[in-house]
């Protein structure tokens, strides 16, 4: 027999986050998220999320096995931003069964209409740094630390066959660095704009040189995607979050910015050296052996992700989106041993980045699919 439950218990709670672990067990693409994290997302005292929106866990037991899960969202100040009654899924994970997915997505939807939602939308998650949709393109390449999902291809049937459809898709792209060169047009671009000394780029020496300028950073992140499809006005705790967690990995010698003539921050590269392969053998713990596996992966590895490439939409006619590419392959050039570098899930709403990736010749590799579903 079938049955829903609701993790409103300690044990349940470690089974919901247990679960995504056994399924993808011997997974060479699948990178284990810390436990910690997925704590957290459920912690309706800890995490920033439930601030102003709220979130409830489900699980999927047949005859007391567990064979899936899934969480549902209502994220309120994305709603009033965008004028919608959208609810949201995320951390669905699920054996290769439709029954066992449409009673999970039942829930959601009931869960949904109680709230008096008319969408669901997903998965999307608790913040900017979640990831975004089920990945339906470039299952032979590894995720990318847990700044993305991955999943087994037969997701997308699972979701497909319920009724969802087509939301918005996230490319992830690839890039070597070492030996890319600018198409002569940026080059250009980008030399009338440092003649015209609007614009100037900076970087750090120290995490303390970074914690200085963080809160004007938060402030140019938080405008940077206004006119992106996922984009909603974080909070400062959501903000202090998403900062305080990134500069954890990052490498601030490769942090770029991007300043006006009054030193205010227009602009934005967040390189991240990928810690994957830890992570992997960690398995989603994070102990002294852990932690210390995990520092000698950021000295070593050959592979950056660039998750939050930004500029504010006022400057992205003035040569800024030039710059911000030579800022990135600055960034990357800092070490040579990064031979190996991914623009992390770029969305198709984002159309005129999407527009400068393609001008200048990246191979997108991997495919994010987020879906909506009309509630009847």
């Amino acid at each position: 027999m079938l049955e829903i439950l609701d993790v409103d218990s300690r044990s349940l709670r470690r089974e919901f986050v247990d679960f995504q672990y056994d399924l993808y067990d011997g997974c060479p693409q699948f990178v284990p998220p810390f436990r910690s994290d997925i704590f957290t997302m459920m912690n309706k005292k800890k995490h920033p999320f439930y601030d102003h929106s709220d979130s409830d866990f489900f699980l999927a037991k047949r005859d007391g096995k567990l064979v899936g899960r899934i969480a549902a969202l209502e994220n309120k100040p994305f709603n009033e931003f965008h004028n919608t009654r959208d609810s949201e899924f995320y951390l669905f994970d699920c054996i290769d069964d439709q029954e066992v997915a449409n009673a999970l997505f039942d829930k959601v939807s009931e869960w949904s209409r109680a709230r008096g939602m008319n969408r669901i939308v997903g998965p999307k998650g608790y913040g900017p740094l979640d990831g975004y949709g089920v990945q339906v393109e470039g299952f032979e390449h590894r995720q990318m630390m847990n700044m993305m999902n991955y999943n087994y291809p037969y997701y997308q049937r699972l979701v497909e066959n319920y009724g969802f459809e087509k939301e918005v898709d996230f490319v992830s792209s690839f890039l070597a660095p070492q030996e890319f060169v600018l198409p002569e047009k940026v080059l250009k671009a980008v030399e009338i704009v440092k003649k015209h000394g609007k614009l100037r780029v900076m970087n750090f020496h120290s995490r303390k040189h970074i914690m200085e300028w963080k809160y004007k950073i938060k402030d140019t992140y938080n405008r940077a995607f206004v006119n992106n499809w996922e984009y909603y006005p974080l909070s400062d705790r959501e903000l202090d979050f998403a900062v305080d967690n990134a500069i954890q990995v990052i490498i601030p010698e490769m942090l770029q910015i991007i300043l006006n003539e009054d030193d205010d921050v227009v602009g934005f590269v967040l390189p991240f050296p990928d810690a994957s392969a830890a992570m992997q053998k960690n398995k989603g713990r994070l102990g002294l052996i852990g932690a210390i596996r995990l520092l000698r992966e950021l000295r070593k590895t050959e592979w950056l992700t660039f998750n939050g490439i930004g500029i504010l939409p006022e400057y992205q006619g003035m040569g800024g989106n030039a710059l911000v590419f030579e800022a990135l392959l600055k960034a990357t050039r800092t070490n040579p041993r990064f031979i190996y570098s991914e623009l992390t899930q770029v969305a198709e709403t984002a159309t005129q980045m999407r527009k400068d990736l393609e001008n200048l010749g990246v191979k997108y590799y991997k495919n994010h699919r987020v879906y909506k579903k009309e509630l009847e």
